[in-house]
């Protein structure tokens, strides 16, 4: 799939690459003509004072918009078990959705969009309108990165799993999403985070989270090929790799085939939106104003 381009469809949404997702763009914003508040999770390793060019962009183009970095698990703390920053999130989260009646805009960046998922399909009264997933693993992660090779020196992506796969190693928030395609039964077996997440491994909580997430009016998903860290890339768009490491595109994906948590769904009624977009690195997302502007300001109404 050739990525599109900031700016290929009306607020970045690639049409003619990413065809099957629609991108519809909302009509009205909150009566009286304010702007829904915009709630952001950080990444691994960020902390809020990363997020000023965004604070910068939303305020600058929405004024008196209320947006909000969640000072938690900042730094190192954010390799903490994906569950325990899901917890934590969402304690912080429900005094700003219980002051915000025509309900908020949440942004999960890189690791910060999986544990955005997570929080709302384990929210049953959230009020998040769109959710904007920026550079983020949502199918998981397999590859030797920068990030990978300082906090695992002595492990390469090929062996990653003997430690991801144990519960030392699912300690780690990165080894929540490991998604090693050459061992697919283990990961199923061993994944306390994303297998669930994804109803790839039967739990009874199944329907329920798939209900709450469908909550949302719009999933908006971006990444591009020039991330540099979201291996595989498509990740980003909920494609993945197959066992010959050949990527799928989420169309192809089991998890949409089966509407395993709701994918399919959003996307049958037209809430789904994309953009992928070359040239941006993975620290330059949340700074890059053509990415803002055509990608994520659209949806903050």
């Amino acid at each position: 799939m050739p990525p599109a381009r900031v700016g290929a469809g009306r607020g970045g949404g690639p049409v003619a690459s990413l065809a099957p997702l629609v991108l519809l763009l909302p009509l009205l914003g909150v009566p009286g003509g304010s702007f829904r508040p915009v709630v952001i999770v950080h990444g691994l390793f960020d902390s809020p004072s990363d997020f000023g060019h965004l604070r910068a962009f939303i305020n600058q183009s929405h004024p008196g918009t209320e947006v909000t970095v969640l000072d938690l698990f900042d730094r190192g703390a954010s390799l903490r078990p994906l569950w325990v920053q899901v917890g934590g999130f969402r304690r912080a989260l429900a005094p700003i959705m219980a002051n915000a009646a025509d309900g908020i805009h949440l942004l999960g960046y890189s690791q910060g969009g999986l544990i955005c998922r997570a929080l709302l399909a384990t929210t049953p009264d959230h009020n998040v309108r769109s959710f904007i997933s920026l550079a983020a693993p949502q199918m998981g992660q397999y590859g030797d990165t920068a990030y990978l090779r300082w906090l695992f020196p002595q492990h390469m992506k090929s062996n990653l799993y003997r430690l991801c796969y144990t519960p030392l190693g699912q300690g780690v928030s990165i080894c929540n999403y490991w998604n090693d395609p050459h061992h697919r039964e283990l990961y199923l077996n061993s994944s306390d985070f994303l297998a669930p997440l994804n109803d790839e491994r039967l739990h009874p909580n199944a329907s329920e989270w798939k209900r709450n997430l469908l909550r949302i009016q719009n999933l908006v998903l971006i990444g591009g090929p020039d991330d540099g860290v979201i291996t595989p890339w498509q990740s980003s768009l909920f494609g993945f790799y197959d066992a010959n490491e050949t990527v799928k595109e989420m169309q192809e994906q089991e998890v949409f085939l089966q509407d395993t948590f709701g994918l399919k769904s959003l996307a049958a009624r037209g809430a789904l939106g994309g953009c992928a977009v070359p040239g941006v690195g993975h620290t330059e997302w949340h700074r890059h104003r053509p990415v803002y502007e055509r990608c994520i300001r659209p949806w903050l109404t």
